[in-house]
Order: C-alpha cells, then structure tokens, then sequence
C-alpha cells in the first residue's frame, strides 16, 4: 500500500498542479494504439521514467507515457503502452498501475490490444470487443488478499461490462464501423503460438489471443471497476498456411491503421459515461 500510495500521490498532484479535474476513466493501450493518446487534447505527459515505482515498458510500440487530458468532452488518463509479463515483470509489476487508479478513485477502465485472429472467420484490421476471456497466465491475485482492494474470492461471470458493450455496438452503428464480439484468450509469450496451440485455443471457444489484457482486467474486477475490452486483429492464425509467419513489426502496423476506428469509438462511449 505504500508504494500504490507514493505512486497515487505523486500523480495526484501532477494533475492538480495542471490545473485539472482528476479523471474517473481511464484507458490502457496497447501495442501500435499509442495513436490514441496523441489525440487527447490538452495533454499532461508524464513518462513512466519520472514516476515513482512505475516500471519501463519496453514493448515494440508502446511508448511508456501517462496522459491526462480531455477526450470526449471528459477527463481520462491513458497508459501509453503497458507493462507484460514476458517482460520478466512480476504479476503484481504488470498489474500495478491498475492499483494505482483503484487508489486514484477511477472507477471505468478501458483496455485495448493487438490480438490473433484464432476464429477463421476474423481478418486483419477488425476490431473484437471482448466478451469473456480464457486466462493462461499466473493469476495476479495469487498471494495474500488486501481486502482494501477486493474480495479474496472475486466473481468474474460479468468480467465485461454488458452496459459497455451495448455502448459500443450503438455507436458503432451510427459510426458505420463493424465489430466482432468474441472471446481473449492470454498467453505468457513472448513467443507466437504454433499451429496446434491455435487449434487448441480454437477447440476451447477463444476467438483471439494475445500476451496482455487480462493481468489487468482481473485486477480492476477485484478493485470494483467497469471494465471494456477490445482487440485489434493484426494478425490470422497460421495453424494451415505453409511458410506463414507472425511479425512485431506488421502487428504494429496494423494496429496503427485501425487506430482511427478504434478511437473514434471510444472517444464516443467516454462522452457518454
């Protein structure tokens, strides 16, 4: 609690000495959707390096930046890139910036991720919002409960608000963007998974995959926040394509050129909360 503390307080006044209202929402992005945090307006930028005990995220396209400033009409904070576990964080390093808001008194979380299409129905550059997922990573709440935070039992039968996802399916309507609704499937990474692991994910109802998200789902469930998911497909399954293969590089390409899409939504849905 200490350091959640040191590190709230530290960005507390970072916000108050800006001259603004502290944020209620915020948004973690992830890789090649940086995008997003350059189109919120009146930016406070605060580097992950200057703030105490936040970590370096290293990861191709995330820049490692905390954004305070104003997107659909509101007040939000952003994670310009985020902290994984094949990075050789800890559970409890990957997820502490999710604690931080908890303590900060953030209440809605939305979290965004480059993702591989396992469904076959699924192409490069749609988006997925996520309905429910498949956790194959440690679990960060293992270890001793702070019951400040949550329950040592959490439920997790509604991990994605149903209120936020009816949110994005209207205004994505009106925007003219289409959506995939399906299911994230985490893995540790780093390394992209092989042709059966696919077909495994496929055989246990994953729709898409990806080495991030749901460290920090879990962790806001267990602090009480609304949570909204989505992914980008930046890349298929390769479980019948001879010679194919997965690249950082194209993932953040594709990622980049969704981003537009992705933000308009979202810029959408914060308006509304």
């Amino acid at each position: 609690m200490d350091k959640y503390t040191e590190t709230s307080e530290y960005i507390a006044r970072r916000i108050a000495d800006a001259g603004k209202d502290m944020p209620r929402v915020a948004v973690v992005l992830g890789s090649g959707l940086g995008k997003l945090g350059d189109m919120i307006a009146d930016p406070l930028i605060i580097p992950y390096s200057e703030i105490p005990n936040f970590k370096a995220s290293t990861a191709v396209g995330h820049k490692g930046n905390l954004i305070v400033g104003t997107l659909g009409g509101k007040t939000m904070l952003a994670m310009q890139g985020r902290f994984h576990y094949y990075e050789g964080y800890t559970m409890q390093e990957v997820t502490f910036p999710v604690r931080v808001f908890a303590t900060l008194g953030i209440c809605t979380l939305f979290v965004s991720n480059a993702a591989g299409a396992i469904n076959p129905e699924y192409k490069v550059g749609d988006l997925m919002v996520i309905t429910d997922h498949i956790n194959l990573m440690p679990n960060p709440l293992i270890g001793p409960n702070n019951e400040k935070f949550g329950p040592r039992f959490p439920d997790m039968t509604e991990v994605y608000s149903p209120r936020l996802r009816c949110s994005a399916d209207r205004h994505a309507s009106v925007l003219g963007i289409s959506l995939r609704h399906g299911v994230y499937v985490a893995g540790t990474g780093p390394t992209y998974e092989t042709p059966a692991e696919y077909r495994f994910y496929r055989a246990i109802g994953g729709d898409a995959c990806g080495m991030s998200t749901v460290p920090e789902v879990i962790v806001a469930r267990h602090s009480g926040m609304e949570v909204f998911g989505i992914s980008v497909v930046t890349n298929q399954a390769n479980d019948l394509k001879s010679g194919a293969v997965n690249d950082g590089d194209d993932v953040v390409r594709q990622a980049d050129a969704a981003a537009d899409r992705m933000t308009a939504l979202i810029e959408r849905m914060i308006h509304e909360i």
